[in-house]
This record gives structure tokens, sequence and C-alpha cells, in this order.
């Protein structure tokens, strides 16, 4: 079988869904002020408030592959692309169920 028959039967989710989920529940905690970091130390936070929620994160130019992996430049895309209702949520537990809502909509496996 090949690894995505073996995931689907078990029913499972892939290696690089599951990095990107906890990846994005780390940065909602920061958010939040569950973990010990600020996130001004963390990220700057997008100036430009045109579309979705605000606590977009702004991109910076990435020169070096090496930094380009670190985990503040690489949740950045998918954190700004998170729906409004997914930010708002008040508490981890129902932002981890949104988000797996969310995922499970969107195709992720």
């Amino acid at each position: 079988m090949s690894y995505e028959e073996r995931l689907q039967r078990l029913g499972l989710t892939s290696l690089d869904t599951r990095r990107l989920r906890g990846d994005l529940i780390e940065v909602f905690k920061i958010f939040k002020g569950f973990g010990n970091i600020k996130y001004t130390q963390f990220v700057t936070m997008s100036d430009t408030g045109l579309r979705g929620h605000k606590l977009k994160i702004h991109k910076p130019q990435v020169h070096l592959d090496i930094r380009k992996y670190f985990f503040s430049i690489r949740v950045i895309e998918e954190w700004n692309s998170l729906p409004v209702e997914l930010i708002n949520c008040n508490t981890l537990e129902s932002f981890k169920k949104s988000f797996d809502c969310y995922f499970r909509n969107r195709g992720y496996t």
C-alpha cells in the first residue's frame, strides 16, 4: 500500500498536516497569552489591515534557505490565511476543534 492509502485506512493524517497543526496551535497559544512568549518578541504584525483577521503577521523577505524553514517564517502564510472564526476562539480546545473541522473541509489528510 502507498503511504496515502495506509493513512486513509488507519484514519490518520499525514506528518506534514500534523506538523502544521501543531505549529498553528503554538502560534494561537502565543497570541492568546497561553505560552511564556510575548508575540511582539516573536513576530511583526502586518499593518495593511485590508483583508482577513486582525492578527495578520508581516512576512519578511528571506534570502537564506535556512531561514525559510524557521518556525517564525514557515507558519506565516497558513496563519494569515485562517478565517476570523478560528482566530477569535477564546480557548485552546475550541481552537483545536474548529481547526480540525476547517482542515477536514479543506481536504487535508
